[in-house]
C-alpha cells in the first residue's frame, strides 16, 4: 500500500458551483448551447386546449370575412353556394397556416408552400364549377334593390365575422396574460424556494474541515442544478478520534434541504452521547422514523482513530473504497424505513499512505446524453490512479451530472 502523491492540505473542503446549465453534452467533452426550440416546448403542450380552439376559430372568422369582401368587390355576382364555399375555403386555409405556425414555428415555410398551392387549386376548381354571373351593364329597380341587399348582407357578414374573430383573440390574449402571470409568480416562488434550499445546503456543508489527528481529509461537494440531499460532516470526538459522516436524503428541493439540516443537528447531538458508528446510525434511524418524513436516508459513518484503527458503519449507502478496492459490506437498509435498524459495521487498519474514499451516488450515476452511466468501473479505475476528489468529481461532471455529488478522501498521514 503505497503513499499518496500530490496530497492536498488537510482540512480542505471545496464547494463547487452548480454544473453547467443550458448545454447538451455531445461526447468527447464537447458541448453545444441549446437553441430556442430546444428550450421552448410546443404550444400544444403548454397552452390550454380551449385557448387553442378559440384562437383557431377567431382566425377562421376573421379570414372568412375576406370571402364576403371579395363578393362585394365582384358586385354580388357569386351564387350563394359559391359565396359560402369560397368563404369557408379561405378561412380553412388561413386556419391551416396558423396551425402550421404553431406546430412548426420557425419552419412554418415547410407547410406554407403546399398549402398555398392547394388553396389556389381549390379556388380555381370552385370558380370553374360555379362560375360568376355576367357583369351587369345596367340595373333596373329590382336588380338594384337585390344588389343593395347583397351588399348589405356582405357588409353585415364582414362586421360579424371580424367582431367574432377579434373577440376570440381578445379572450385568448387576456387568458394567456393571466396564465403567464401565474407561471411567472410560480416561477418566482420556486426560485425563492430553491435559493433558500441552496443557502441551507451551503451552510450545512462545512467550508473548513476540522483537523483529524493522523489523517489528511479532502472533500468536494458539487451541487446539481436542482437541490438534492447530499450531506457530509466531520465531527471531532474525544481522545483524538474523528467522526466522518456522508449521506444522501431522498427527494429534492427545500424539503430535502430541511431534512439535511435536521440530520446534521441530530448527528452532533448523538455524537456527544455515543462514539460507536453503528450505534450512532441506529439512534439516528430511531429519531428519523419517529418523524415520518416520508423518505429515506442512506448514510455511512466512519470513526478515525489516531492509531490507524477505523470503524465503518453503513446504512444503505455506497461502500467506501480503500486504495481502489471496495470495502465489502453484506448490505443493510437505509435509515427511516423501519423502526429498528441494524447497520452493519466493519473495522480495518489504515497504514501511512492508505487512502479511504467516500462518495455519493451522484458520482456513479452521472449519465451522458446517450443514457450511459459513469459506473463503478470508471470510479474504480480513477481511484486506483489515486485521483483526487476534485479529479473524480470533474470526471463525473464531464460525463454528465444528474444529481448532487460528494467525494471525500481520507489519507493516513502518520
Amino acid at each position: 500500500m503505497g503513499g499518496a502523491s500530490g496530497l492536498p492540505d488537510p482540512g480542505i473542503s471545496r464547494i463547487e458551483p452548480p454544473s453547467r446549465l443550458g448545454r447538451i453534452i455531445l461526447g468527447n467533452g464537447m458541448t453545444r448551447s441549446k437553441s430556442r426550440d430546444d428550450l421552448q416546448p410546443s404550444a400544444w403542450k403548454t397552452v390550454p386546449r380551449w385557448a387553442i380552439i378559440v384562437f383557431l376559430l377567431a382566425v377562421f372568422c376573421i379570414f372568412a370575412s375576406f370571402g364576403f369582401v371579395f363578393d362585394g368587390m365582384d358586385m354580388g355576382r357569386q351564387s350563394a353556394l359559391d359565396l359560402a364555399l369560397s368563404a369557408v375555403i379561405i378561412a380553412l386555409f388561413a386556419t391551416s397556416y396558423a396551425v402550421s405556425g404553431i406546430i412548426l414555428r420557425q419552419r412554418f415555410w415547410i407547410a406554407f408552400i403546399p398549402l398555398f398551392i392547394s388553396e389556389n387549386i381549390c379556388m380555381t376548381l370552385l370558380y370553374t364549377w360555379l362560375p360568376k354571373g355576367p357583369l351587369p351593364t345596367h340595373l333596373d329597380s329590382i336588380q338594384l334593390s337585390g344588389f343593395h341587399n347583397r351588399l348589405v348582407f356582405d357588409g353585415l357578414a364582414v362586421v360579424i365575422s371580424v367582431v367574432l374573430g377579434y373577440t376570440g383573440l381578445v379572450v385568448v390574449s387576456i387568458a394567456e396574460s393571466r396564465r403567464r402571470l401565474r407561471i411567472e409568480l410560480d416561477k418566482a416562488a420556486l426560485e425563492t424556494e430553491m435559493a433558500a434550499a441552496h443557502e441551507i445546503q451551503r451552510l450545512m456543508v462545512p467550508e473548513q474541515l476540522p483537523s483529524a489527528p493522523g489523517y489528511s481529509i479532502d472533500s468536494i461537494y458539487r451541487p446539481a442544478a436542482q437541490v438534492g440531499g447530499d450531506f457530509f460532516q466531520v465531527i471531532p470526538l474525544g481522545a483524538g478520534q474523528t467522526l466522518v459522516v456522508i449521506g444522501d436524503v431522498s427527494g429534492k428541493g427545500l424539503s430535502a434541504a430541511m431534512i439535511v439540516s435536521m440530520l446534521i443537528g441530530m448527528l452532533h447531538t448523538i455524537s456527544r452521547i455515543s462514539q460507536d458508528p453503528a450505534q450512532i446510525l441506529t439512534e439516528l434511524n430511531s429519531r428519523l422514523f419517529e418523524r415520518k418524513h416520508g423518505g429515506f436516508v442512506t448514510c455511512l459513518a466512519v470513526r478515525l482513530d489516531p492509531s490507524g484503527h477505523v470503524a465503518i458503519a453503513n446504512a444503505g449507502h455506497l461502500a467506501p473504497w480503500l486504495n481502489g478496492a471496495e470495502v465489502i459490506f453484506a448490505g443493510s437498509l437505509p435509515l427511516s424505513l423501519v423502526a429498528s435498524a441494524d447497520p452493519e459495521q466493519v473495522t480495518l487498519e489504515m497504514r501511512p499512505g492508505d487512502r479511504l474514499m467516500l462518495i455519493t451516488d451522484g458520482v456513479v450515476e452521472a449519465r451522458d446524453s446517450q443514457g450511459t452511466v459513469f459506473g463503478f468501473d470508471r470510479v474504480q479505475a480513477l481511484m486506483r490512479q489515486q485521483a483526487s476528489p476534485l479529479a473524480l468529481a470533474e470526471a463525473a461532471v464531464d460525463h454528465g451530472q444528474d444529481d448532487d455529488l460528494t467525494v471525500i478522501s481520507i489519507v493516513r498521514s502518520a
